[in-house]
């Protein structure tokens, strides 16, 4: 049984929130190949999902964050425990399903990374909404301030419409309350029709949500700067793989580019670590450019941790010093 209780319950600067969290298995094999028995090395257990991701990491920078999800099930229980071990203020509401699990495996003869991603349990909207109206009532009872974020991150389980992250926008508006958002799909383009203080989409997402090619560099630039101009987003960090990222408000937008890295581990978590980064660095009152030198840190540093181990803090502060300054656009 999942405790519904959170682990602290000081009033979190921070919020995360992961309807479709997983415990993530990684494990290694030296070749990938159809109908043989695949032999694998062990297995390293993480607890899973964008937002629970991110809350390990803002945690690790010293954030005052709590991780709210929903979990159910022997996975859903792992994930609160090894939250606890990691120190990761934690409200998990439960659920009558079993968390889903996924599993990464890295094939040591080419470094490829093979990512099996499951869909999660049928949630009912009853068990969200239990979730929500706490989510509600922490808000507004804590102290001025407080959280003064919301990262709302990773796929919507079955079950909760596509309108639950735009909803969740309207409500963090009412409340003076920034939201992130981390997802893809029809939720993207839902809750940018809400309006969000901060999107992260991937270059393969913002061209599914545009239905456009994005081919060329002022491409990505314009799509973000447009997203900006018409509301939809106070920020967008587009993140470009290999090619860094850039970031763009109201203010102006900058592009970083990744540093050298090689992604033996694999790269999942990556992105998480980018947004966690960013956030806590905008929430301590960053310049945007210094934020997104603090992502590009966070997005390295996850690659030189096995599975989901996610960027270590002294890989991250490290790293920063090699990031050189944003290029103005």
């Amino acid at each position: 049984m999942v405790n519904p209780v959170a682990t602290a319950m000081h009033p979190a600067g921070i919020v995360t929130l992961t309807p479709n969290p997983a415990l993530d298995l990684a494990t290694t094999t030296a070749q990938v190949a159809p109908t043989h028995k695949l032999r694998c090395g062990p297995v390293q257990r993480f607890p899973g999902g964008g937002g629970i991701n991110v809350a390990r990491v803002l945690q690790r920078l010293g954030a005052d964050v709590q991780a709210w999800a929903l979990a159910g099930g022997a996975a859903g229980a792992q994930i609160a425990a090894l939250l606890a071990a990691e120190g990761v203020a934690t409200r998990m509401h439960p659920i009558a399903g079993d968390t889903r699990e996924n599993l990464s495996v890295v094939e040591t003869s080419t470094g490829r990374e093979f990512r099996f991603v499951l869909p999660g349990p049928q949630v009912d909207p009853a068990e969200w909404h239990r979730l929500w109206t706490a989510l509600l009532e922490y808000t507004a009872a804590a102290h001025p301030g407080a959280p003064r974020w919301w990262v709302a991150s990773g796929s919507l389980p079955p079950g909760l419409p596509d309108t639950t992250y735009a909803d969740l926008a309207h409500a963090a508006r009412r409340h003076g309350v920034h939201l992130a958002l981390d997802t893809s799909g029809p939720a993207l383009a839902a809750a940018l029709q809400a309006g969000v203080a901060l999107v992260k989409p991937s270059l393969r997402e913002l061209r599914e949500l545009l239905h456009e090619p994005l081919a060329e560099p002022a491409d990505w630039h314009r799509a973000a700067r447009a997203l900006v101009r018409q509301g939809q987003a106070d920020r967008v960090a587009l993140s470009l793989g290999e090619q860094g990222a850039l970031l763009a408000t109201r203010e102006g937008s900058w592009h970083a580019p990744a540093l050298p890295a090689t992604a033996e581990h694999g790269t999942t978590g990556a992105g998480d670590c980018f947004l966690a980064a960013l956030v806590w660095s905008l929430d301590r009152g960053d310049a945007p450019p210094e934020a997104l030198r603090w992502g590009i840190a966070a997005g390295a540093a996850a690659l030189q941790s096995p599975g989901t181990s996610l960027a270590a803090t002294a890989d991250m502060r490290r790293l920063l010093i090699q990031v050189p300054a944003p290029a103005s656009l």
